[in-house]
C-alpha cells in the first residue's frame, strides 16, 4: 500500500491542535504525526492540506437516511446511497439506524447491511442501531405507533445474527425495561433510553442495571421538572451517562446547547445527525417509517401534526454549529464527532484520534464554511481513491 504524506495541516484531535503538522499514513494506519518544526518524510502520495482543518474522521451512530433513502428502505441500493452521502458530509463510519418496523422489515435491511459491509465503498457500516420498536406509545415521535412492542432480548439477538447489532433505544419504564437494559449489556450492546416517558425512578432503576446513554437528549424524553427531574434531569445528573445531540438548534435550541456543553463530561456527549432520507436534498415533500413529512427551512416535521422527524443535519454542520455557539475551541469539541462514540462501541484504541497507530480515518475541512474538502478511509482518498 502506497505511504501517504498530509503537510501543512492544521491537526485537530481530541485535546490537541498542532498548526503546520504532517502526518504520515502507512499501511492504513497513522505511522507517524511530525510539527511544523520536524523534517518531514518522502511519501508515495503527498496532499497539501493548506492550513486546513484536519480532524478524525467523524462518526455517526444515529442516522436513518439521507440523498433521498431511507435504511429501512426495501432496497438494497438505499445502504449505499445514505453511505455516500455520511461520507461527502465526513463520517468515516455511521450506524445505519432502523425505526420502529415489524421485525421482517428490520432483518432485511439488516441483510442489505451486511451486503453493504463486505466492501463498505463509502462510509463504514460499524453496526446497527435499532431505534425502537421498544418504546412508550406516548412518545412517539416520528415512528409508527402500528409496530412498537415489548422489549425483547431474543428479537434483537435474531437480528445481531444478520448484522451486528451496536445498540438499541428503547423506553426503560416499559415493563421489563429494566432487565432489558441488563440483556443488552450482557450481549455487548448499548441499551439506550429514548422515546420514554420514565420517572427519574425509573431511570435510576434502569442505570443501576446498566443503562448509560440517552438517544437524542431532550427530544421524547421526560423533561426537567423541579419535583422529578426526568430524562433530562438525569443526563444533566450522571456524569457517567452518554448524551446524543442533535444540535441543528432546532432539536436543541443555542442555549440547550451551551447548557449541556457547560456542565456535562466533554467524554459524555455524542454528536449524532438523526438525519433522514430529506437530508442532503432541497426542501419540499418526503416521508419517514411510511409517514408523510414536510421539510422547509430545513425542518422536517411530520404532515399530519408537526412533530420533528428526524433532521436534515450533516455532521460537519454539526460540529461548526456548536463550536459557533459553545465558543469551545474545536480541539475540545471534537471527541464529540468521534472518539466519545469510538470508546462507547469498544474502539476507542484503533478510532477517533489522529495518533500513531490509529487508524487512519480522516477528515479534512474549510477552516471557516467546514465544508468538507477530502476524506480519507485507512489512508486512501475516497473523493480521488489515491
Amino acid at each position: 500500500m502506497k505511504a501517504l504524506l498530509i503537510k501543512n495541516a492544521t491537526l485537530i484531535s481530541p485535546d490537541l491542535r498542532i498548526d503546520g503538522a504532517s502526518i504520515l499514513v502507512e499501511d492504513g494506519k497513522i505511522a507517524a504525526i511530525y510539527s511544523g518544526n520536524d523534517p518531514i518524510p518522502e511519501a508515495d502520495i503527498v496532499y497539501d492540506a493548506e492550513g486546513k482543518y484536519v480532524l478524525p474522521g467523524f462518526i455517526d451512530i444515529h442516522t436513518h437516511g439521507a440523498a433521498g433513502a431511507d435504511v429501512t428502505d426495501e432496497s438494497p441500493d438505499a445502504i449505499y446511497t445514505v453511505a455516500k452521502a455520511k461520507l461527502a458530509e465526513g463520517c468515516t463510519s455511521f450506524a445505519p439506524t432502523t425505526l420502529t418496523l415489524p421485525e421482517e422489515t428490520l432483518a432485511k435491511s439488516m441483510e442489505y447491511v451486511a451486503e453493504y459491509a463486505k466492501t463498505s465503498e463509502y462510509s463504514t457500516a460499524i453496526g446497527v442501531h435499532l431505534e425502537g420498536p421498544y418504546i412508550n406509545p406516548s412518545c412517539l415521535g416520528a415512528q409508527n405507533p402500528a409496530y412498537v412492542r415489548s422489549p425483547d432480548i431474543d428479537e434483537v439477538m435474531r437480528l445481531n445474527s444478520v448484522f451486528k447489532v451496536t445498540q438499541v433505544s428503547f423506553a426503560a419504564e416499559v415493563e421489563g425495561g429494566s432487565e432489558f437494559a441488563d440483556a443488552c449489556i450482557e450481549k455487548g450492546i448499548v441499551p439506550s433510553c429514548g422515546h420514554s416517558k420514565a420517572t427519574y425512578a425509573e431511570f435510576a432503576a434502569a442505570n443501576k442495571r446498566g443503562l448509560r446513554h440517552l438517544t437524542h437528549f431532550c427530544n421524547q424524553m421526560t423533561p426537567l421538572h423541579h419535583r422529578d427531574i426526568g430524562l433530562v434531569g438525569a443526563g444533566f445528573l450522571h456524569d457517567d451517562v452518554m448524551i446524543e445531540m442533535i444540535c441543528d438548534k432546532i432539536h436543541l435550541c443555542p442555549e440547550m446547547i451551551r447548557l449541556a456543553f457547560a456542565k456535562k463530561p466533554l467524554n459524555k456527549i455524542a454528536l449524532i445527525t438523526d438525519s433522514m432520507r430529506a437530508s442532503h436534498l432541497p426542501d419540499g415533500p418526503s416521508s419517514l417509517g411510511g409517514l408523510d413529512v414536510i421539510v422547509k427551512d430545513g425542518q422536517a416535521r411530520l404532515a399530519s401534526n408537526g412533530a420533528l422527524a428526524g433532521s436534515v443535519l450533516k455532521m460537519n454542520m454539526a460540529l461548526k454549529n456548536v463550536v459557533e455557539v459553545t465558543g469551545l475551541p474545536i480541539e475540545r469539541v471534537v471527541r464529540t464527532t468521534a472518539h466519545n462514540q469510538a470508546e462507547e462501541l469498544g474502539l476507542g484504541d484503533v478510532l477517533g484520534k489522529l495518533e500513531p497507530g490509529y487508524q487512519a480515518d480522516i477528515v479534512v475541512l474549510d477552516k471557516d464554511s467546514f465544508d468538507v474538502e477530502r476524506v480519507y478511509i485507512k489512508g486512501v482518498c475516497k473523493k480521488c481513491n489515491c
